[in-house]
């Protein structure tokens, strides 16, 4: 026989899922606790007192119709109690010898006993006794009694107990399935642990602090009259602030103003490094958990089909009982048709458990009534409000962290169970759904491993020789780097959660910021100050939407970067139409893939002097808005795949510099417009298929540069050489193969590159332009340098490398301003210099120029 702990282990849960047993759950399971010890008091009694006790009917009183009080004067006590095994019975307590003394009778015309040797002691018997007489003796009562107690006691007196074991085990089992089946109690293991954790974490009380301190310090400044500036404008100007669309912090962990110093929050968001540690694992978990949980319904579903199977069995279990319960009575007739060995045809009987049975099933209905009420109350609370669905309004509405999801599913179904236990587990749990403090965390921790001395370790000197800080894949903008008050050039890069604060106004040297995958968010006081400071801005970004709002107010800034994709579907929200409060913006750099330019971009096309368009290879179509910037000098058309000069750019009287690179251009016989382009002193045609040069070139006169490098030319026309300011000529790999002699007019060139071409001789007219610097010859078919190369007496740089050369002149060592540095040859050619020469082209090599260009 098991023990009552081992039958309560049943229903043994593991304290910590005590958080997702509401109060009903937990009533149920003190209701069965306590059917199970009724079931098992009443199968006790059975197995030790159950029995039937039966007298025969006599014949003669039957046929004179006895009195019914005659069958027995006995008072005997009904007790009711649950049915047990058939082996019970036959544990049946045997009669006390004086039992058939008792019980008299008259047997006169029976014929089944013969008179034996001893009627003397039986009539002795008879004279001692009183009442009516039997012939049975003592084992023939023990075999009636086992007999009849099977066959007219009813089944449900023998097996009530038994039935009330096993339908309290299925509840138990119903009630707590959920905990141990495969699919969903790892879940909910995954679930208690990490939700006592996030209830136990040190960052779930700095946080919820932390915002009471902020809720405090808002209610102080309302009560002390704070300035009550709209949103989003800034406390120095009203001029170019930003709109209400604009994507800046109105409410952060520190507060600034222009002329008092920062206030700092209390210190109630210091922690230590394993505390944050922890925290920001638990971050991970929690979102982890999410994806995994938010993606079924199967723990919710599985609880509603528990209780609707406890429901079906209160139902069940209520309605055979109500049909039984009259069955247990203290009296039984029995007729077990064994005249042949007792004499008797009918026996009487007596339950001695009935009245026990009777009291015991009486109890148990009524548990069973009051389980099946409080199941109907679970499922009206189950079907009531959608729990796959759960809102964390009421944290918002309490806390600063207003951006904590609703979950839904499995994940909402947990928290709702959980609310049942204490809603203030769900509040502190919301902590670590939220991005914001998420990223409150990753602050503190970024602060405590980027400090000051560490981050000045990270400046260099950029090209421009100027201090360069440049920050790559950080959770945020460690507060250190605006302790950097000499920094002229700040670089963040894939920072998703970038916060620019006002301490920035201490970085008065801060001209130009790089925000490279980084959709930066800027405090008022920081928009201020990088508005009337900020000169020159790099956006780098994957869509148009990642272009912060506050771009395009700053309204002091001269040069703008935008690097990303602008195609036609984004070109209408990119927002140019803003761009019309940069009055100052002189250069506009664009690498994208547009199709055409966008018509917004006119709005500040009187203050540009430069525009850069990059495409991807797009095809740029429309340029007719090019005719707007009058006062453009630069423009730079790339990768645009145009096949032709547009004639937009005719009208642009003030271009000085024209950069066509990389586009399909086949032919140029448009450039006679040129010669109305009266400033225009450089042209860039590199990188296109140009097949030929018109003689119309001749009419750009101010042409100081000419670039038509990676092209398909074979000959370089007269006409080229007629540009008598043209300093710097670039032809390099094509396919030309003379150098026309007409070179030699060229007196003002210092850069002729003409590398990978085919050039086989050098004319002598090449030497009397005596002003270069540089002479690229590399890749060719050169096979001998002419003496007269000592006549360039400014050559610094001269490339060799790739010829049929088999020695160089000694003449190079008249050459004053050339060095082996910007000697660019095989070494074996190098060798057969004389030695005098090598030493006159090794000798101070130190200074600048000796390192070519």
């Amino acid at each position: 026989m098991f023990t009552l702990a081992e039958v309560a282990s049943l229903s043994d849960i593991q304290p910590t899922y005590r958080i997702l047993k509401p109060w009903w759950d937990v009533f149920m399971d003190y209701l069965a606790v306590v059917m199970l010890m009724v079931a098992i008091f009443a199968g006790t009694m059975q197995l030790t007192k159950d029995q039937v006790v039966c007298l025969p009917v006599l014949q003669s009183t039957v046929n004179s119709k006895v009195q019914p009080d005659t069958a027995g004067k006995a008072d005997f006590t009904t007790v009711e109690t649950t049915t047990g095994q058939e082996e019970a019975s036959m544990r049946t307590v045997p009669f006390a010898p004086t039992v058939t003394p008792d019980i008299l009778q008259s047997r006169a015309t029976s014929s089944q006993y013969q008179p034996t040797e001893s009627d003397q002691e039986l009539k002795k018997e008879q004279k001692d006794s009183s009442g009516r007489k039997t012939n049975l003796d003592f084992q023939q009562y023990v075999f009636i009694n086992q007999m009849c107690y099977h066959l007219a006691l009813p089944w449900y007196s023998k097996y009530f107990p038994y039935l009330v074991l096993i339908h309290t085990i299925i509840l138990i089992v119903s009630s707590n399935f959920w905990f141990k089946y495969p699919k969903t109690c790892s879940k909910i293991e995954h679930f208690v642990s990490i939700l006592g954790k996030c209830f136990e974490s040190p960052w779930t009380t700095k946080a919820l602090s932390e915002t009471a301190c902020e809720d405090s310090e808002e209610n102080k400044q309302r009560l002390t009259g704070a300035q009550s500036l709209p949103k989003y404008v800034s406390t120095s100007s009203d001029e170019g602030s930003p709109s209400a669309s604009t994507p800046m912090i109105t409410k952060s962990g520190f507060k600034f103003s222009a002329d008092k110093p920062m206030i700092e929050i209390p210190s109630v968001t210091i922690l230590d490094k394993k505390d944050g540690e922890q925290a920001k694992a638990l971050f991970e978990k929690v979102r982890k958990f999410r994806a995994h949980v938010e993606d079924s319904d199967l723990i919710y579903k599985l609880y509603v089909g528990q209780t609707v199977i406890k429901t079906v069995k209160f139902i069940f279990i209520l309605c055979y009982t109500a049909n039984f319960v009259n069955t247990i009575s203290f009296e039984h007739i029995c007729n077990p048709k064994v005249e042949h060995l007792i004499g008797y045809t009918q026996f009487e009987c007596t339950h001695n458990m009935a009245y026990m049975l009777k009291k015991l099933l009486i109890s148990y209905i009524s548990l069973i009534c009051v389980y099946g009420f409080i199941c109907l109350y679970t499922l009206f609370w189950l079907f009531r409000i959608p729990l796959k669905e759960y809102s964390f309004e009421k944290v918002r509405e309490e806390s600063s962290f207003s951006d904590i999801p609703d979950v839904k599913n499995d994940f909402a179904f947990l928290l709702h169970m959980v609310d049942q236990y204490d809603q203030l587990y769900s509040k502190r749990f919301g902590v670590f759904l939220s991005e914001v403090s998420e990223n409150k965390l990753r602050g503190i921790s970024l602060n405590h491993e980027w400090t000051y001395e560490k981050l000045r370790q990270h400046v260099s000197r950029n090209a421009q020789d100027k201090q360069e800080l440049h920050l790559f894949m950080l959770s945020g903008v460690p507060d250190a780097v605006f302790d950097l008050t000499d920094l002229d050039v700040l670089k963040l890069e894939l920072i998703p959660e970038a916060k620019i604060t006002a301490k920035i106004s201490q970085m008065t040297n801060l001209q130009e910021l790089h925000l490279y995958h980084c959709p930066a968010k800027v405090e008022q006081t920081a928009f201020s100050f990088l508005r009337d400071h900020l000169r020159c801005l790099h956006v780098k970004f994957t869509d148009v939407a990642e272009i912060p709002a506050w771009v395009y107010l700053l309204k002091t800034l001269r040069e703008l970067y935008l690097i990303g994709n602008l195609n036609s579907e984004n070109n209408k929200m990119i927002g140019l139409e803003s761009l019309r409060e940069l009055r100052h913006l002189k250069i506009l750099h664009v690498k994208s893939n547009l199709t055409k330019i966008p018509p917004n971009i006119t709005d500040v096309a009187p203050h540009l002097t430069k525009l850069v368009i990059h495409n991807d290879g797009t095809k740029l179509v429309v340029l007719n808005s090019l005719k707007k910037m009058t006062n453009v000098a630069e423009l730079e058309l790339q990768n645009c795949e145009l096949e032709r000069i547009p004639h937009a750019i005719f009208s642009l009287s003030n271009l000085q510099e024209l950069d066509l690179k990389s586009n399909s251009i086949r032919t140029i016989e448009e450039i006679i417009s040129f010669q109305h382009l009266k400033r225009l002193t450089c042209l860039k045609l590199w990188h296109n298929k140009i097949v030929s040069i018109p003689s119309s070139i001749t009419h750009i006169k101010n042409l100081e540069s000419l670039y038509l490098s990676n092209n398909k030319l074979e000959t370089l026309p007269a006409a080229v050489f007629s540009l008598q300011k043209l300093r710097c000529l670039d032809v390099s790999y094509n396919s030309i193969a003379v150098i026309p002699v007409e070179i030699g007019l060229l007196q003002n060139l210092q850069h002729f590159h003409i590398t990978g071409n085919k050039v086989d001789v050098l004319p002598k007219q090449l030497f009397k332009c005596v002003k270069l610097r540089t002479l690229s010859l590399g890749q060719n078919c050169i096979t001998s340098i002419p003496d007269k190369v000592s006549q360039l007496l400014q050559l610094t740089y001269l490339e060799l490398k790739g010829n049929c050369l088999d020695r160089l002149p000694a003449t190079l060592g008249q050459c004053q301003l050339l060095r082996k540095s910007g000697l660019v040859v095989e070494d074996h050619l190098f060798d057969t210099l004389p030695s005098e020469v090598k030493e006159l082209l090794n000798q101070d090599t130190g200074i600048p120029f000796a390192n070519g260009i």
